[in-house]
């Protein structure tokens, strides 16, 4: 991976949620042309839809992420997991 789309990516994390949310469908829909692409826009909107009709309850990160700590232990914290400020 090239160092620039690293920071890109680690930048783009801490993103307010709507600005994020804008940066995910404009990247989506570059590649809306690839079998791949399409997918992952279905399943994208799929999963958004299900949020805003409240089927679907999403999990702050901070709570996957003592989640995750509690099942592997805190030895096991990747530098991407940061808290949400």
């Amino acid at each position: 991976m090239i160092a620039t789309v690293k920071n890109l990516a680690e930048t783009a994390v801490l993103l307010p949620p709507k600005d994020r949310t804008y940066l995910a469908e404009r990247l989506l829909a570059s590649l809306e042309d690839s079998e791949i692409g399409q997918q992952w826009r279905g399943k994208a909107q799929r999963r958004r839809d299900e949020i805003r009709s409240g089927r679907v309850k999403p999990i702050p990160a901070e709570e996957v992420h003592r989640r995750i700590e509690r099942l592997l232990g805190s030895q096991i914290r990747p530098a991407h997991f940061r808290p949400i400020q």
